[in-house]
């Protein structure tokens, strides 16, 4: 092998620890935002500065017993550079130059803009990017280090919060019946008409067709959708009710007059929506962060919820 040359830089040994994780060029080149030719260049210049073949290339790729070596020290390296950037980025924070956010699309209507605008006003030269989408998704984009902090439902058992996160608190949003106006909403009347169901592609659909059916629910259903405003349309519509929470009720915020919400008759459910980020990268911003979020959810959604109905007070709270 030829003698080795250059130096070993720090995107040198992220792009070598992301094709290590993800199993293919293509895929860490994706995580990355870099191009695959971009990647594979790295990858090829890290092997000829170590002198040491990194890889078996197959499919997936798999680490050499010279990359098992040098993935044992690459994780501890990339931690120690966000580390210091951040802890730099903390001791001034208007330097912090950008800063990747994840957050469920529930909150899209008024906290996120809101949450960005106060973030914008405090970190002048700060670069935002923000990525909506469903909770597992941004959790695995949160694991796999392609976003710095995230604001999503807890998943539970489905996928327990991995090694290394900090993890706080915002709202617990209660699950309620939402059915067409003047329409009974007591268990025999619910179960007499046909229910408009959340998708089981996601956690929250899993998540409340597992608790129908431990209360042995059998309902009849024609519709399974993923979108709430798909789910209201229908169901201001007269074709159905449906389960689902005062936060998916503030996301579509025109069919909040159409529609009756109700407290659900078949069990207390509830979700917790919680912020997540990489315990200590960014010291205290995912707290302070997390605390004008807590403001924002009071004033935006418990508030005018609770005003509405107010059963739900103490059920919809901050956490």
């Amino acid at each position: 092998m030829p003698e080795p040359s250059g130096r070993v830089t720090l995107w040198g040994i992220e792009v070598f620890l992301a094709v290590a994780e993800e199993g293919s060029i293509t895929a860490a080149a994706r995580r990355l935002g870099a191009s695959p030719s971009a990647v594979s260049q790295q990858l090829g210049g890290l092997e000829s500065v170590l002198g040491s073949v990194l890889f078996d290339r197959g499919r997936p790729m798999r680490v050499t017993p010279a990359g098992a070596i040098l993935r044992r020290h690459a994780q501890t390296i990339v931690h120690s550079a966000h580390e210091a950037r951040a802890e730099l980025a903390m001791a001034d924070l208007s330097g912090l130059t950008s800063l990747r956010l994840g957050v469920i699309e529930d909150l899209d209507a008024d906290v996120t803009p809101s949450l960005l605008e106060g973030l914008a006003v405090d970190l002048r030269t700060c670069r935002f990017l923000l990525e909506t989408g469903p909770s597992h998704r941004l959790q695995d984009q949160l694991e796999a280090r392609a976003l710095d902090i995230i604001v999503a439902a807890e998943l539970g058992a489905a996928q327990p919060p991995a090694d290394g996160l900090e993890m706080h608190g915002l709202l617990c949003d209660p699950f309620v019946v939402v059915a067409p106006a003047g329409v009974a909403t007591g268990p025999e009347a619910l179960r007499a008409l046909p229910m408009i169901r959340y998708s089981a592609r996601h956690h929250m659909g899993r998540q409340i067709s597992a608790h129908l059916a431990a209360q042995n629910l059998s309902l009849t259903s024609r519709f399974e959708l993923d979108s709430y405003h798909a789910i209201l349309a229908m169901v201001a519509a007269g074709q159905g009710w449906s389960i689902l929470t005062p936060l998916a009720l503030h996301h579509v915020a025109r069919f909040r007059r159409a529609v009756q919400v109700a407290p659900l008759p078949f069990g207390g459910l509830e979700r917790r929506i919680t912020l997540s980020a990489r315990a200590g990268a960014l010291q205290d911003m995912p707290a302070t962060v997390a605390q004008r979020l807590r403001d924002l959810l009071q004033q935006q959604v418990v508030s005018p919820a609770v005003a509405d109905w107010p059963w739900l007070a103490g059920q919809l709270r901050l956490l």
